[in-house]
């Protein structure tokens, strides 16, 4: 099928716009409308995407289904996918029907919330697909936008403080990754990532202000990357907007934010960092292993003493992220196998998480932990739910949280054998805090009057959670679904990282010899 990449990346936005333009009035019925066309558009997005993975061959490592047009002003409208980038597609498009089916509670202006909701899944798919440096931009910036008003109306007390940090945070980060876009243009003559993939920037050392820039211009591109990416994972210590902007979000805010928003992060630094920048990310990678390996404790350390689910929930989303970028720039088939099976396995894991949080509190309306306790005398169902999704939280053998933490520590362990240690640390932490998290919420007795009328998750919550099982059990169990895929891509993106190092560790030794 022709322009199958622009066909599933524009159905959510050609559904907004039917919305935009034919439903009117807030009565019930246009409510129940528009959560039908929400419903209907991201379910049949995911459909069509299974396409895109039924038609991808993993043994080829080049883009696949390229489609190319020209643009506004001579730039180029240019969308393919690889083995790094197909299945962020899929986890897109898989995560978004169950968001918008956990919204059916939603009640005041329900149209524009659907319609926040699909714009920014074409603006997400958009990203993972983009094959142009301008498109790339636009897509991974416009998506602060509906997450914007998404936190900043239907989120919770200090929604306005937490979208606007949430915004600021991610936009500044953003404005010098623009400034590297133009510098790598006037080097390069082009905006085709394709291209700049092929592409040498020097590594010489230069001068910059007085200063010696080891690694040259690899250096400051990658800084400016790394600016963007590291708030957009987020990475330690510029994370503190996640845990208030999960916290004040909707239910499904907070899915689409830990499921999706920040993987454009990691794949951020697998689409640009490792491969374009190959002497500055050698360069730089100790400081990356030690950031990641301090956000895996200290942010272990911060949840154990949260008294809101939601903020203990993302703190932990920091401290999951942390293997990712370590598994990242270790550089070698286990650590960025593993690096990206994490990114799938936690948009799973903590999107479930979040949605558990979400099943309280539409009843009970408060996230404090003290607020519960005994659930599972009144809720079993939930009980069960939740406590599979804390174990594979923890990284229980047999779910997929087990897989990745496992590869991302393997792949550190040959690189820095103290880093490993110390990341190795978080998995006894995150043990701590999240079953100290489930013994509060739901073990002992029934006290609190509140809860003794509590009811039990309904048939629609557990088809819900049915999916999220499902795929955190099968990934757990049967790892080559996803390795097999990302296999060949990843080989291929270290071989030629490593050729690249030795290409500028030759050139230097002429320099000198010189």
């Amino acid at each position: 099928m022709d322009n199958l990449l622009s066909i599933v990346t524009f159905i959510p936005a050609l559904a907004a716009l039917i919305l935009m333009v034919f439903l009117r009035g807030e009565d019930e019925a246009a409510q129940r409308n528009a959560k039908w066309v929400a419903l209907l558009a991201t379910s049949l997005t995911f459909l069509v995407s299974l396409f895109i993975l039924a038609g991808f061959d993993p043994a080829n490592t080049d883009f696949q289904m390229v489609e190319e047009r020209e643009w506004l002003l001579g730039l180029k409208y240019k969308m393919g996918v690889d083995g790094i980038s197909v299945l962020f597609v899929m986890l897109t498009t898989f995560m978004m029907p169950l968001t918008i089916w956990a919204s059916w509670e939603v009640k005041t202006r329900v149209k524009e919330y659907m319609i926040a909701f699909l714009v920014l899944e074409t603006l997400m798919l958009g990203v993972f697909m983009a094959l142009d440096l301008v498109l790339f931009y636009l897509f991974f910036e416009a998506g602060l936008i509906p997450m914007f008003l998404i936190i900043g109306i239907w989120g919770g007390k200090e929604r306005i403080y937490a979208s606007f940090k949430f915004f600021l945070y991610t936009f500044l980060g953003s404005v010098l990754m623009l400034v590297a876009m133009v510098a790598m243009f006037s080097d390069a003559g082009t905006t085709d990532i394709a291209m700049l993939l092929k592409r040498s920037f020097s590594s010489e050392t230069m001068s910059l202000f007085g200063f010696q820039i080891i690694g040259g211009m690899q250096t400051l591109l990658w800084l400016a990357f790394f600016a963007s990416f590291a708030v957009k994972m987020p990475m330690w210590p510029v994370h503190t907007w996640l845990p208030d902007a999960h916290v004040q979000a909707p239910t499904a805010g907070s899915v689409v934010l830990a499921a999706i928003l920040l993987k454009m992060g990691g794949y951020g630094f697998l689409r640009f960092s490792l491969p374009m920048f190959p002497v500055a990310s050698d360069l730089l990678a100790p400081l990356v292993f030690w950031m990641s390996a301090i956000a895996i404790v200290y942010t272990s350390l911060v949840a154990l003493v949260q008294e809101d689910m939601k903020k203990l929930i993302a703190y932990s989303s920091v401290a999951h992220m942390g293997y990712v970028t370590m598994g990242i720039f270790a550089a070698n088939q286990q650590g960025i196998d593993g690096a990206i099976f994490q990114m799938l396995s936690h948009g799973f894991i903590s999107g479930a998480l979040f949605l558990c949080v979400g099943v309280i509190y539409d009843r009970m309306h408060t996230r404090e932990i003290d607020a519960y306790g005994g659930l599972v005398n009144r809720m079993p169902a939930y009980a069960l739910i939740f406590m599979f999704f804390t174990m594979a939280n923890v990284g229980l053998p047999g779910t997929s949280g087990f897989i990745g933490e496992f590869l991302t520590l393997m792949g550190i362990f040959k690189v820095n054998t103290w880093v490993a240690l110390v990341a190795t640390s978080g998995v006894i932490f995150s043990a701590a805090y999240a079953l100290w998290l489930y013994r509060r919420v739901v073990f002992g007795d029934l006290i609190k009057e509140s809860l003794k009328t509590i009811k039990d998750m309904s048939g629609r919550e557990r088809a819900i959670f049915a999916p999220l099982v499902a795929m955190t059990l099968i990934l757990g169990v049967y790892p080559a679904l996803v390795t097999d895929i990302i296999g060949p891509s990843v080989e291929a993106l270290i071989g030629n990282y490593e050729t690249a190092l030795a290409d500028a560790g030759a050139s230097s030794q002429v320099a000198a010899s010189h």
